[in-house]
């Protein structure tokens, strides 16, 4: 039986929403949602997929949401725009401008691979509002920087209060040593936003999936020298005149489960052809 979980924790000030469809009675394949202000003015960074969007609704039933920011627009982190929208009156939804086209015509701008409509789901069209880099979003008690942060997305940003050295991170921060990527994600562009927001002196990391890590520097500096020492020996090995399948199956192991489950979409090939600056299109 196929349903959608929530999980929901608090963080001080702040309540972490997690979300996912359960397959074959586990929640896969996690996606989170955060709240601030949730007694008055209440912001909401995410919203989860579509399937997700009534228990999320459920959720916030009593929150004067006022505005919505999105980290991106992959269907996993705007699917309640929509239906949120239409609950709030006069709501905000807040997202860099490249995402705007995107949120007004998801269907027609993103196309979802079938395990993307499966896990996820379509997003119903919602307006937004333009954020600038380094613009500060004012709420009652916070103040939160918008840092514009690409490579897993050319619409990605992520945002830092810096009285409470919060720092949300969207998709740009996966913990682990990655062996795989999507196609239309460039990793070194996911190296020098890694960098830009590890000069931050964050004392918390809010990722938008896995855990909450206190005092993030030491893992944003792991993820950026795994990271950066993959891609010189994808170089190294591309200067000795090595083919991609072979470096490959030189440096990234054996075939992964999710190469199957996303046909592809996802995979070992992917992340070495965008270290050798040759991205294939979604």
């Amino acid at each position: 039986m196929v349903r959608t979980v929530l999980k929901s924790h608090s963080y001080g000030e702040i309540t972490r929403l997690d979300l996912a469809r359960t397959l074959w009675g586990r929640g896969r394949y996690w996606t989170t949602a955060y709240l601030l202000n949730g007694d008055q003015d209440g912001l909401l960074i995410d919203t989860g997929c579509a399937h997700s969007a009534p228990e999320l609704l459920s959720a916030l039933a009593d929150v004067p949401l006022t505005r919505v920011v999105n980290t991106h627009t992959h269907e996993d982190h705007i699917g309640a725009n929509g239906p949120l929208q239409r609950r709030h009156a006069g709501l905000e939804i807040l997202a860099h401008p490249l995402a705007l086209p995107v949120l007004t015509d998801p269907r027609g701008r993103q196309p979802l691979h079938p395990y993307r409509r499966v896990m996820w789901g379509w997003p119903e069209p919602s307006q937004g509002r333009p954020l600038t880099d380094g613009e500060m979003i004012e709420t009652a008690r916070y103040r939160l920087q918008v840092i514009y942060t690409p490579g897993h997305s050319p619409d990605h940003l992520c945002l830092y209060e810096p009285e409470q050295g919060w720092l949300f991170t969207g998709d740009l921060f996966v913990g682990g040593q990655d062996r795989a990527l999507r196609a239309g994600y460039d990793i070194w562009e996911i190296i020098a936003s890694l960098k830009r927001i590890a000069a931050l002196p964050a004392t918390t990391l809010f990722p938008g999936s896995a855990r909450v890590r206190d005092h993030p520097a030491e893992a944003l500096r792991e993820k950026i020298a795994y990271l950066e020492g993959l891609g010189e020996r994808v170089l190294a090995l591309h200067r000795e005149g090595r083919r991609v399948g072979e470096i490959v199956r030189a440096l990234m192991g054996g075939p992964m489960l999710i190469e199957a489950v996303t046909l592809g979409h996802f995979s070992r090939r992917r992340l070495v052809l965008s270290y050798l600056g040759m991205n294939a299109e979604e």
